[in-house]
């Protein structure tokens, strides 16, 4: 059977138990076509690079299909008359990824940076290995500069 990578976005007012409960009629369905699913997660919360149907976030989810071509068509089918799904992706692809996701690699990289505390090799406000700019160098003459001659020639103008 062909293998297939699915994505698909809920939205961001929808509780988590309600995604989960997504995922699980989307595995039934998958189940019941004569599929299985190799890989679930969820990813989470996450924003959005536009608004998609007024929603500035959404809930993530990735499943790994090894289902017939009848089975995904189904699929698509029922998450495009469902309300709560805003967007989904089906790749076909060669063969399924083992292990995390890169998704789920990242998150678990920032989450033990964060546990850290680390920033990075700098600060806020440090400027790394450039060093300080050292003085001002003179762009020319100023409109605070010819205030004085600018006064002058009003004043002698006036007299």
């Amino acid at each position: 059977m062909p293998l297939y990578e699915h994505v698909f976005l809920a939205r961001q007012d929808v509780s988590t138990q309600a995604v989960d409960t997504l995922i699980e009629q989307f595995k039934g369905l998958i189940e019941s076509k004569g599929g299985k699913i190799a890989k679930i997660e969820n990813w989470g919360l996450k924003p959005l690079a536009y608004r998609v149907k007024k929603n500035r976030k959404a809930h993530y989810a990735l499943l790994n299909i090894d289902a017939p071509a009848p089975a995904i068509a189904e699929l698509e089918r029922q998450e495009g008359i469902n309300e709560d799904v805003l967007r989904f992706l089906t790749i076909k692809v060669d063969e399924l990824e083992e292990g995390p996701s890169a998704m789920l690699q990242k998150r678990d990289r920032d989450e033990r940076r964060d546990d850290r505390g680390d920033r990075g090799d700098r600060g806020p406000r440090d400027r790394g290995d450039r060093g300080d700019r050292g003085p001002r160098r003179d762009r020319g003459p100023r409109r605070d500069d010819f205030a004085p001659a600018f006064a002058a020639a009003v004043e002698e103008e006036n007299d």
